[in-house]
């Protein structure tokens, strides 16, 4: 799965965006944290969900089942708005 070339990442002061072009379908704005903003740097190359987790398990201090319930609903999130190709 790749982030779509309809969506552009963004990152300033701690927040992380994604924001859609007029090709997108999408009209909104996803927004979060850090982990976001990682996460979304990670899917501007083709990858998959068990090496984001991987990616994310070496980079943060936390329980792999938290970071893999964390990174399955960034996923689904963007999913939902067509921001992946899969």
């Amino acid at each position: 799965m790749k982030l779509k070339q309809e969506f552009i990442a963004y990152d300033t002061d701690g927040l992380s965006m994604l924001v859609p072009t007029g090709s997108a379908g999408f009209a909104g704005l996803v927004q979060g944290n850090r982990t976001l903003g990682v996460i979304l740097s990670l899917l501007q190359s083709e990858t998959t969900e068990a090496e984001v987790v991987a990616a994310m398990l070496a980079r943060f201090d936390a329980p792999e089942d938290v970071i893999a319930r964390d990174v399955r609903r960034v996923i689904d999130a963007l999913r939902g708005v067509g921001a992946l190709d899969e």
